[in-house]
């Protein structure tokens, strides 16, 4: 079935049921690693006349659909955009909301995670976020540590350019110290002062919320990763909104610059 005739059969009614068999039917060539940019939590409360908290909670309920989703699916690494070094602009109240919501999560899903096979990761400038959070960010890593499933990452207090700079200051040290010469640097080497390490890059971008940016995410990491931008605020992009996305990605002819 190409894509065309499977656009015609997905939109005729049908039952969710239904419709989320087809699309799984759909799938093949599946990304490695998924990269997610969990926007839009603000406006759907805004528009249900909600205050934003209950906003952020929402995203939370998407965001474990979303890592159940990747697991079943078995895809290697899902990365999401939890907190970035911008975020610390937002009102205090806010900031304090969403760690605490970060502590909640940690809390409440690393046993079920760690059943699954999950492993739980986090990437960003850690010892600037709140003690508790990065005892429970300690204690999800450790249990999880030697889990072979999906890694889950959590970006937190993540800014592309910092990482590029930190990664940037850490080779210089080599160099400095006689370890390394300028001439020895290369792509390989540098990816491995990167918070990523050890991971392949995305091959597979998700923004919610329609907005056209990438937003100090992941900039070295991103470099040929497939982009899919959906108007669908982040809330309200469920397991169909998903597999849909995955189905888009499968279309994609990745050249990497080249010709096929």
């Amino acid at each position: 079935m190409d894509l065309r005739q499977f656009w015609a059969k997905f939109n005729r009614n049908k039952d969710a049921e239904e419709t989320e068999a087809d699309l799984l039917g759909a799938l093949h060539n599946l990304p490695r690693h998924l990269a997610i940019i969990m926007d839009g939590n603000g406006r759907w409360a805004r528009k249900r006349g909600l205050p934003r908290s209950l906003g952020h909670r929402a995203g939370v309920e998407a965001l474990r659909t979303a890592v159940k989703t990747c697991s079943n699916l078995g895809l290697e690494v899902l990365t999401v955009y939890a907190f970035s070094t911008e975020n610390w602009k937002r009102p205090r109240d806010e900031v304090n909301i969403l760690m605490d919501l970060l502590i909640e999560y940690l809390q409440r899903e690393t046993e079920e995670l760690h059943r699954n096979n999950v492993r739980i990761r986090a990437i960003g400038g850690l010892s600037e976020l709140p003690q508790a959070a990065q005892a429970e960010l300690a204690r999800a890593g450790k249990l999880t540590a030697s889990n072979t499933g999906l890694v889950l990452n959590l970006a937190l207090n993540y800014g592309g350019r910092v990482e590029i700079i930190n990664a940037t200051r850490e080779i210089a040290r080599l160099v400095k110290k006689g370890k390394c010469q300028p001439e020895d640097i290369n792509e390989e080497m540098f990816a491995g002062f990167l918070y990523t390490a050890g991971l392949p890059d995305p091959d597979f971008l998700i923004r919610t919320s329609g907005e056209m940016r990438v937003s100090n995410y992941l900039l070295w990491q991103l470099a040929y990763s497939e982009i899919y931008v959906t108007d669908t605020l982040w809330p309200d992009f469920n397991k169909i909104q998903l597999l849909k996305a995955l189905l888009v990605y499968q279309q994609r002819d990745r050249r990497y610059g080249g010709i096929k």
